[in-house]
């Protein structure tokens, strides 16, 4: 299968020299996940990720997009859709723009991980479970941190979104850097550190996800699968015996099914 017949064709971009403001309110508004940017001649250059965007502090208005601009894998419509996702893994970036050809960098499109999860071939996960491909590693946070605690976790690890679990061990939600965005809280400037008090800054279960999405360890990839395209979320957390014991994340099946 190839990479046009899964793309979005209606990709969202902006340009290098734009206001991170800009790109911010867009992620925001449309509820993306990154966006494609390309030069003044409207040619792709690279792209913008969500979690690039909270590294942007309220007073820097006037900060462009060039400085935070991701490499991106060449993909061109003719893609082979599991080159694209070992491209996607490889580079990190979750998803990516998608052009013309290897000589015309013009964006026709956007291919996610999403796109490629719902159309992998069953034969590639119908022996899998949760625990084949799950992390186990687990960051947690806890619902009264505030969000300058699990910030820069998020800004510094490969997590895009951390379970909530309370002092008795309970699972209550997932944030993620799409609520963070959605809330539109915005990280202190250095300079502002000092005059920001906890107060000002919500809690975690004032932004985060709920209701938490679940499987077990035995659970099929397949179900995962399911879930995560059904509810248009990024990761299940695996509970077993009321326990949190890790998460399965779309780059985690992707992975497994390569």
């Amino acid at each position: 299968m190839k990479v046009n017949e899964i793309m979005s064709k209606d990709a969202v971009s902006v340009k290098e020299h734009d206001n991170m403001t800009y790109a911010r309110q867009l992620i925001r508004d449309h509820f993306l996940r990154g966006l494609a940017v390309t030069n003044a001649n409207g040619k792709m250059v690279g792209i913008l990720k969500d979690k690039d965007i909270l590294n942007i502090a309220s007073t820097r208005s006037n900060v462009t997009i060039e400085g935070f601009v991701n490499d991106c894998p060449l993909i061109t419509p003719e893609t082979d859709i599991m080159d694209a996702a070992r491209l996607i893994i490889a580079s990190g970036v979750g998803l990516c723009p998608v052009v013309a050809s290897e000589t015309d960098k013009e964006i026709v499109g956007m291919v996610s991980n999403s796109d490629i999860l719902s159309n992998i071939g069953p034969h590639k996960i119908n022996t899998k479970v949760a625990a084949d491909v799950m992390t186990t590693d687990v960051i947690s946070c806890n619902p009264q941190d505030i969000l300058t605690k699990i910030w820069p976790i998020l800004l510094t690890s490969n997590c895009s979104g951390l379970p909530v679990v309370t002092n008795a061990h309970e699972l209550q939600g997932m944030v993620t850097i799409r609520d963070i965005i959605r809330s539109g809280f915005v990280r202190p400037a250095i300079s502002e550190k000092n005059q920001t008090q906890s107060k000002d800054v919500p809690p975690v279960e004032q932004i985060m996800s709920t209701p938490a999405y679940t499987v077990a360890s035995d659970t099929s990839v397949k179900e995962c699968i399911e879930k995560m395209l059904h509810y248009d979320i990024g990761r299940l957390t695996v509970v077993d015996d009321g326990k949190v014991t890790g998460i399965v994340a779309r780059t985690d099946i992707l992975r497994a099914s390569l």
